[in-house]
This record gives C-alpha cells, structure tokens and sequence, in this order.
C-alpha cells in the first residue's frame, strides 16, 4: 500500500509565517496610531474624544484576550490568530471610509477585539514553534512587530498622513491587505495549538497556572507601564518641557522603538547565554536606570539616551516573559498566555493615564518616576520566576490538538 505523503509545512516555514503575522499586527498598529490625526480632521473630532475612543479599544482589546483563550481551547490558537487578522483587517479597512462618528467609534471597538485576539494568540504561536524547533526564536518574532511598526510609521510620514486624508487612507488600506494575505497564505502554517481540558477552566481555585499567570503578568505590565510612558509622553516631554525643536521632537520616540529593535534582534542570542533570570532583572534595572536619566537630567540628549536605554530593557523583556509563561505551563501555554496577555492593557493604561494625570501637577519629568517605582518593585518577582524555571507548573495532562 503506497504511503500518504505529508504536507507538513517545515519548522522554518511556521516562524516565517508567524513571523509574518507578527509584523501585520505591528503594521496595522502603527497605522492606526499615526493615522489618528487624519482620522481626527475627517471626523471632526477632539483629543478629548480621541482619548476616549482609545480607551474603548484598550477594553475592547482585553475583551479580545479573552476570546483567544476560548477560541484556542476549543479549535487551537491558529483559528484564533486567523480570526482575530481578519477581523483587524475588516477593522483596518472599514476605517477608510468616511462614517458617522458612532459608526466609526464601533469600527474601531472592532478593531480593538481583533487586535486583544491576535496579540493573545501570536504569543501562543510563538511559545508552541519556540517549542517545536527547540530553540528560542521569541525576540526575534516580536522584533518583527517592531521592525513592521517603525516602517508603518516611516511610509505615513512620507505620505504626508496627518495632512491627508488619501495618505492615511492609503497606509491603513495596505495595512488591511497584508493581514488579510497573511491569514490567506500563512493559515496552514501556524501551530495547529492546543485544546485545553475543560477542567482547567471549571476550577480556577486549583488551577495550577494561576501562580504563572500572576508572575509573568506583574513583568509584562511593568514592561508596558514603561513602554507607554515613553511611547505616550516621550515627545510630549521634548517639546513641552525640554522645548525642543520640531525636528528633534520624534527623536526620543524614535530612539527608544530603534532600541527595542535591537535588543529583540539580539534577544534570541543574548538570552539563553546569560540566563533568564539575569536578563530579567538586567532588564529591569536598564529600563529603571533610563527612566531614572530622565528624571535625575533634564536635557535633550539625557531624556533621548534615557528612552533609549528603556527600549534595551523593554525590548527583551516582553518575550521573555511570555516564553517563561508558555514553559512553565507545558501542554497549556494558550490560555496561560491569553491570561498573561491581559495585563499588557494594564500595564499601558497606567502609563498613559497616571504619567497623564501628573503632569499638571508636578511635571512630567518627575512623573517620569513612576515607572521608575515599577521597575524596581518587580525586582523581587525576579526570585519567584527562578522558581517557575525549575518547577513548572503541575497540571493535568494536554488534550491532543486539532487538526
């Protein structure tokens, strides 16, 4: 009897075409982002407004999480990935059109539960192909959300977004396409994923993930709490405190994402050489000290330096995290992670919102200190992560994954 040949797509394959997914979601954000002050001048809307509309995403985002660890318990992460692109793509490209403020507000809710699922389960499929392969790729599958984001960033710049509305549309359109091409070519190529035992999600009191779940998440929000500050604030600073001009203004933002890039590029290598838990609290201590630059010097170059030492720290810790979570979790990293994702959102609305708030009253430079005062109370997690590295978490034994 003839034997059936595989179709197996290779272990290079699956990082490409997760890695493919990874730049789609960094793509299509920055898009979003850059794109707000078009969308701002076409819709007739404040920042005010604005504001609100982003925490809406931010909650929608969450709620996005959230379905990922259902969709992947049930079918596997890749049907959670491939559904959450084409809902950002949909989202991305209904953005486009000129609509009724309520009409766009619910596009952009939208948008926000695709972009909590594909976040959520980009990671899972970064954890399940890390473990595959047998080697860490984790940093450099975020370096390229990174490496997309900047160049999103760079092409509305050239195509004159905020001034136009075709610039902005153009950008956001192409931003849609690549998501849509990625589910389209790439969906045989994601992890198929893990189905998790329906009692793990019955009984949370003894689910043995909690305790990882807890740990990972405190890194992953202090390292969006230091990550939105700088991305939130950081030109906001050079230009209302520094007074600089509006060349240099971008270039505190742009040092620090140049940064992150880097140190993801170099993750993979420098990681498993020093140690997990030597890079995590290296990590922290560098995002402590460039926000610590920030406070203690203020001068242009100090503030730039210091956002870039931020990004080294940021850059490497965020998959660091979410790898020790996937490990310490095996057979269930998918809803591990969709958990641990969770507290990326509050981890950002801290530092936009908090950093926000105290700028009136005593400056953003010394509101700078907050993370700051995050990084350092992490620290001690850094003993409790130790523990995860040799006794991972116990758990009833995985269900087979879908095929």
């Amino acid at each position: 009897m003839p034997q059936q040949e595989t179709t197996e797509p290779s272990a290079g394959r699956r990082v490409t075409w997760i890695g493919a997914g990874y730049a789609a979601q960094g793509f299509g954000y920055a898009a979003v982002v850059t794109a707000l002050p078009a969308f701002k001048d076409r819709q007739g809307i404040d920042d005010a407004f604005v504001s609100i509309i982003l925490l809406l995403v931010c909650v929608a985002a969450a709620g996005g999480s959230v379905l990922a660890d259902k969709v992947a318990a049930r079918w596997g992460s890749r049907f959670a990935l491939s559904g959450g692109l084409l809902v950002v793509a949909l989202g991305l490209g209904l953005t486009t059109f000129h609509t009724p403020t309520a009409v766009f507000t619910t596009i952009l809710i939208a948008y926000g539960v695709g972009l909590g699922a594909v976040d959520a389960s980009l990671s899972m499929q970064g954890v399940l192909v890390q473990a595959r392969i047998g080697r860490s790729v984790m940093s450099r599958l975020f370096a390229a959300y990174t490496a997309a984001a900047i160049l999103a960033a760079l092409l509305m710049s050239a195509a004159g977004a905020s001034a136009t509305g075709s610039g902005a549309a153009l950008a956001v359109g192409a931003a849609a396409l690549i998501a849509a091409v990625v589910v389209a070519v790439g969906f045989m190529s994601f992890e198929p994923g893990r189905t998790a035992m329906p009692e793990l999600h019955g009984d949370k009191r003894h689910d043995g993930t909690r305790r990882v779940v807890l740990i990972c998440g405190v890194f992953i929000f202090t390292a969006f709490l230091a990550d939105s500050a700088v991305s939130t604030w950081s030109s906001v600073y050079l230009d209302d405190s520094l007074t600089a001009t509006a060349a240099v203004v971008p270039l505190g933002y742009a040092a620090y994402q140049a940064a992150v890039l880097l140190a993801r590029l170099a993750g993979d290598h420098v990681v498993p050489r020093i140690g997990r838990i030597p890079s995590a609290a290296g990590c922290l201590l560098i995002c402590a000290v460039g926000c610590g630059i920030v406070v203690a010097i203020p001068s242009i170059p100090a503030a730039i330096a210091g956002f870039a030492l931020t990004g080294i720290g940021v850059g490497i810790l965020v998959p660091l995290a979410f790898s020790a979570a996937g490990e310490a979790a095996p057979g269930h990293s998918d809803e591990v992670i969709a958990r641990v994702n969770l507290f990326n959102y509050g981890g950002a609305l801290v530092g936009a919102v908090l950093l926000g708030g105290l700028s009136e009253p005593i400056g953003l430079r010394l509101a700078f200190l907050i993370p700051v005062l995050g990084l350092l109370a992490t620290l001690p997690a850094v003993r409790a992560l130790r523990h995860l590295a040799t006794s991972p978490a116990t758990l009833p034994p995985p269900a087979t994954a879908p095929r």
